[in-house]
Formats: structure tokens, C-alpha cells, sequence
């Protein structure tokens, strides 16, 4: 799934694994943004899905996150088939186009603002209909299994991996933060996040959430 743009670039690749329906990933994800004008990265983008993930355990979870994972089949699937049509490259421009309206500008994952991010990077309405086929599902659970297998089953997205010092990729889930950091402070979180992730044997640093993502 990984694309090798990185080999002509001479940037260190990290790959970046989303579910456009999560507002919290999105967040990490403009962070992941900043952090490519002000470090030698460049970021790999590809699909997982909570719809997935939680698909087993779908009745033991509240009836309105139900209904949202339902909904959740539908970006992954479009931005699956879109990468499946035109190629590697168009993941994340497409991503940043749903995850703008879907977000920042309070669409939500309907049907026509899934229509509206497909226009605004060139791509035909049409591949909308992708939402609701399973035509490319087996690609899409490929891409969720390779992300999630870095970090086990008990985290959600996103999913982050990047190259470690003996070669074999390090991956952690998250940071989870809001607002997105800029500038400098982005790349003191990145530098601080790799620096963490690359200790063996560390898991988990956590606190609890007190106040929602703030999109900017």
C-alpha cells in the first residue's frame, strides 16, 4: 500500500494511517502537516477504519457510535477507490478535502460533501457510489490490517510509523492533541513523540480529554 516517493526525495517516510470520519485523527494529521515544513519527513498516507476495527464488538457499543461507524464505511471506501483509480498521490490531497468539510466546515460524512471534497481535488462525483459497494473492500482491509498490526487491536486511528535507528519501523497510535501545533511547537511535539516511541518496552502516556478538537 505504501507508495516509495520518499526514495527520490531523500526525506525520511512516515506513513500515516486515517479514518477521514475521526475528528481527533484529523487534528493529528494537520499537526502531521506542520510537521513537513519544519522537519525532513515526508508522510505516507492510507486508510484504516474504525468500521473495521469495532466491527465484531458492534453491539456491544452505544447505539449513536453505531450509527456513526455505519456511516464511517462510506469515506473509507470512496478514498479506497479513488487511490485505486488514480493512484497513491491522491489520498492525502482527497483526505484534506473530506476532512474539511467534514470537520472544519461541519458537513459530515453525507453524500454530498463527500461529492463536494471529490470536485474540489478533480476527481468525478461519481466515485461517491463507491460508498455504498464492496468492490474494493478486500484492499481496504488490507491497508486498515497493515496499519493496525504495527500497534495491536486495542487502539483506533490515527496510526503512525516511521523508520527506526536498527531499520524495522517504529508505530504508535496517536498523539492525540488540540489544537493542532505550529511551527516550532509542531516539531518539539514530533521530535518529543519519536524520542518516546522509540524507548523499548514504553506503551502509554495518557490523560484525560478536557475539551473537544478545535479546527483552525
Amino acid at each position: 500500500m505504501s507508495d516509495n516517493s520518499t526514495a527520490t526525495t531523500g526525506k525520511t517516510p512516515v506513513d500515516f494511517w486515517f479514518d477521514p470520519l475521526c475528528p481527533w485523527a484529523w487534528m493529528t494529521s494537520r499537526w502531521m502537516l506542520e510537521v513537513e515544513k519544519v522537519r525532513d519527513v515526508e508522510v505516507r498516507w492510507h486508510v484504516m477504519s474504525l468500521s473495521v476495527l469495532n466491527e465484531d464488538r458492534i453491539d456491544e457499543l452505544p447505539e449513536e457510535y453505531r450509527e456513526l461507524l455505519e456511516k464511517g464505511w462510506g469515506p473509507v471506501r470512496v478514498v479506497v477507490a479513488a487511490q485505486q483509480k488514480h493512484g497513491d498521490e491522491i489520498v492525502g490531497p482527497l483526505y484534506t478535502a473530506l476532512g474539511t468539510r467534514f470537520h472544519n466546515q461541519g458537513e459530515g460524512p453525507t453524500r454530498e460533501a463527500v461529492e463536494g471534497a471529490l470536485q474540489d481535488v478533480g476527481l468525478p462525483a461519481e466515485l461517491a457510489d463507491f460508498a455504498d459497494s464492496d468492490v474494493y473492500d478486500i484492499e481496504l482491509r488490507a491497508s486498515h490490517k497493515e496499519g493496525i498490526d504495527k500497534v495491536g487491536q486495542d487502539v483506533g486511528t490515527p496510526v503512525i510509523a516511521v523508520p527506526g535507528a536498527d531499520g524495522e519501523q517504529i508505530a504508535f497510535f496517536g498523539p492525540v492533541v488540540t489544537p493542532a501545533p505550529k511551527g516550532e511547537d509542531a516539531a518539539k511535539l514530533w521530535d518529543g513523540t519519536l524520542m518516546v516511541a522509540s524507548v523499548p518496552g514504553f506503551y502509554e502516556i495518557k490523560r484525560t480529554r478536557t475539551q473537544g478538537p478545535i479546527f483552525d
